[in-house]
């Protein structure tokens, strides 16, 4: 039988981008017009196991489901007076709740106005001294701070693991901080994201990785399609990534990574990657479409055609 290579091709294109992994996890941004989209994610069949959500306490939209199926990771964003963000994370493992895995600070070496907690390491090597340190004591996995993707990010690791060894040397002997695994932010392509990873295997050489943010910001669909099934099927055949957590869970309309880099179309139904992200099939709901819009569009045409019929009968 002959089948185009086209045809080849997309259907090869369905049949990976439908996969289960248990390395998978969100990136969760409460839903501004519906509290059913944060239902979506933790849904019947769902392929996600962990999440987090820039912040040390878990968010209450899901405090009924299962701690078990669904991990929370604290998370310390930025700067802290005292030990705030020890006390909490401790609080949680006191009243019972499964800590294993914390995440340090987000972008610390980007400007607030784009997202970052604009850090000096030894600032942040202080923080860390006193609320994340002390959680290894635990048995609490430690992540590095998520550097953004640009060229400073590394550099600005090694200056804090430097500041960090200094705050905590005692009896004249440095003692290193210590952290379990790095965690990696990136927007861009595939070839990008791939050299990016391997910076970071040479920085931090046999260190697990965890990729927390990424996605291909700004294309069109069919691009942005690809990226996620190369990148996801990438993340999930090499052993050094532990986890990874796509930055897309929204409506197109709130996205600030491009409208089709979403999980969510206008109307909160899932689009390909939404779908494909928790392990489903292709949905064929576009990213910026608005399904009710759309059907009362059809009803208002089928309604006008039926007027029309009635018209041409009497």
């Amino acid at each position: 039988m002959f089948i185009s290579c086209a045809l080849a091709l997309a259907v090869s294109s369905v049949a990976l981008a439908q996969t289960s992994s248990s390395k998978r996890g969100l990136v969760f941004v409460p839903n501004a017009d519906s509290a059913k989209d944060n239902q979506i994610w933790v849904q019947s069949g769902s392929d996600l196991t962990w999440y987090y959500n820039y912040d040390a306490m878990p968010s209450p939209a899901f405090a009924g489901v299962s701690q078990a199926d669904f991990e929370f990771v604290p998370q310390l964003w930025g700067n802290t007076d005292g030990t705030t963000f020890l006390d909490q994370v401790e609080g949680l493992i006191d009243s019972g709740r499964n800590i294993t895995h914390v995440l340090g600070f987000n972008e610390p070496d980007g400007p607030a106005q784009y997202g970052g907690s604009n850090m000096d390491p030894s600032v942040a090597a202080g923080v860390w001294v006193q609320n994340i340190a002390p959680l290894a004591d635990k048995g609490v996995k430690l992540g590095l701070p998520a550097c953004t993707g640009g060229t400073g990010g590394i550099p600005w690791l090694q200056q804090f693991l430097g500041n960090c060894s200094s705050l905590i040397s005692t009896g004249g002997h440095t003692k290193n901080c210590t952290y379990d695994f790095v965690t990696i932010h990136w927007y861009g392509n595939f070839e990008g994201l791939a050299s990016h990873m391997g910076s970071y295997s040479a920085a931090f050489p046999n260190v697990t990785q965890w990729i927390t943010e990424y996605n291909l910001n700004d294309q069109d669909l069919t691009t942005t399609q690809s990226f996620y099934n190369t990148s996801s099927q990438y993340f999930d055949r090499i052993d050094s990534v532990a986890r990874y957590s796509l930055f897309g869970s929204f409506r197109s309309k709130d996205s600030n990574v491009g409208p089709n880099a979403v999980m969510l179309n206008n109307d909160g139904k899932l689009t390909d990657i939404g779908s494909w992200y928790l392990g489903g099939t292709a949905t064929g709901v576009k990213p910026q479409s608005a399904a009710g819009r759309y059907q009362a569009h059809v009803l208002w045409a089928v309604a006008f055609a039926a007027a029309g019929s009635v018209l041409l009968w009497t």
